[in-house]
């Protein structure tokens, strides 16, 4: 490894045992410091900003993707906002999961405790920079954060501010590194850095994740890829259907919650299939439809590729299928583990589907927009995790901590006649 990256990744280590016995007050004084600043260098994290967006326009990026790159005065201001939020967040850490006092007299208890330094490779958004910042360090966690190359001069001033306002807190300002260096080099030395790098949280499309979970030797919570269905069922309020569908699909494509594909009981197609093209066409959206869904209308032809895809635009594949259970076989081949929603007024179909889909949230009744931190009540999160090991779902603050168990006895020994408790001075 180059000693640059020897150099960060040691002071998030020194950081990170540092940081994980603080309690709540001086973290939360840390985080709203860390709000100030990045209000109060506004200008100058702009003037960095405008050089990303330059270079980005240079190299014919799309303009959706520059917008996300964009930062301004009011997207700063939120960024700020969304930290104090964090600050107003419980603190985790400390937490007692669960307790008991055993036969033997010993007093057991599990405690929640900081991860250590999580590192987190992410593309675009600088917003992700503060966010993952922030939730780290109200988590007691040191972040070891690398963003995308197209982000540098935005992630470099960001990391500075809020590691220069640090400096005037008890949280040690080495809580908080950027990785250095623009090549994908520096990304293999995060993922092989065991021992000084406790977990890795990818967050981007499908390659970035793959990529992450293949390469690591670091362990890797996988986060985001979302090939999300509604199946309307046979029973299901059609006008209703209607609704959840469009706003799965269409209220905001871009995001791994919204829906890629619906599915159709066959018992409803001739009342529900046209009326969900007329509103999904309405809304801007192309179908690639099986040959089923193609006989009520003008639709793309659906191919096996359509099914696996995570769109991510105004496109959805559709299929009529024969049943819930085919339904359920549907989603467990081409389904990403992320959001699965049933339409139906059947509260048997809604509990069997519900036992069936093994994804990280089902919904019933309700569009899939709604797997969110925020939506959930969790106030922020880091990622939405479609694994099924430590986290599996939005990743709140919670997520971003292990256990701790912790017996206190009275001077218990373990014996082979059983647990001894010795007399006091004896």
């Amino acid at each position: 490894m180059s000693e640059e990256f020897l150099k960060v990744a040691r002071a998030a280590r020194e950081a990170a045992a540092e940081l994980a016995p603080l309690p709540r007050a001086p973290k939360d004084r840390a985080l709203r410091a860390v709000a100030d600043a990045l209000v109060a260098h506004t200008a100058e994290i702009v003037e960095a900003n405008a050089k990303d967006v330059a270079q980005a326009r240079e190299q014919g990026t799309p303009e959706a993707m520059i917008d996300r790159l964009r930062l301004d005065g009011p997207r700063i201001e939120a960024f700020a906002e969304a930290v104090r939020q964090v600050a107003d967040l419980p603190d985790p850490v400390g937490e007692v999961i669960r307790g008991s006092t055993l036969p033997n007299g010993l007093e057991l208890r599990q405690l929640r405790v900081p991860l250590g330094v999580i590192g987190i490779i992410y593309e675009g958004r600088p917003n992700v920079t503060v966010d993952a910042a922030a939730l780290c360090l109200k988590s007691g966690n040191a972040a070891l954060l690398r963003g995308s190359s197209s982000a540098y001069a935005s992630n470099t001033v960001l990391v500075r501010v809020m590691q220069d306002a640090l400096e005037s807190t008890e949280v040690p300002s080495g809580a908080v590194q950027l990785v250095p260096g623009l090549t994908r080099d520096s990304v293999k030395e995060l993922m092989r850095a065991r021992g000084l790098v406790d977990v890795l949280i990818p967050r981007g499309g499908a390659s970035l994740i793959n990529s992450v979970v293949e390469e690591s030797t670091v362990p890797v919570i996988e986060t985001g890829v979302g090939n999300c269905h509604v199946y309307i069922d046979a029973d299901a309020d059609l006008d209703l259907a209607v609704d959840i569908l469009v706003n799965a699909k269409a209220q905001r494509p871009s995001v791994c919650n919204a829906a890629e594909t619906f599915l159709v009981h066959a018992r409803v197609a001739d009342a529900f299939v046209p009326r969900a093209l007329q509103a999904l066409k309405d809304a801007g959206v192309t179908v690639h439809g099986d040959d089923r869904i193609a006989a009520y209308g003008e639709v793309e032809p659906a191919t096996e590729d359509d099914f696996l895809a995570e769109y991510l635009s105004l496109d959805i594949a559709a299929a009529v299928v024969g049943s819930l259970e085919e339904a359920v076989a549907h989603i467990r081949r081409y389904g990403s583990g992320h959001t699965d929603a049933i339409v139906t007024r059947s509260q048997q179909a809604a509990r069997r589907f519900v036992s069936l889909v093994d994804s990280a949230a089902v919904a019933v009744n309700a569009s899939t927009r709604f797997t969110d931190g925020g939506e959930f009540g969790f106030g922020a999160e880091i990622g939405i995790s479609t694994q099924k090991l430590h986290a599996r779902g939005p990743m709140g603050l919670p997520e971003l901590t292990s256990t701790k168990w912790v017996y206190t006895g009275e001077g218990h020994l373990r014996t082979s006649a059983g647990t001894v408790i010795p007399r006091s001075g004896a």
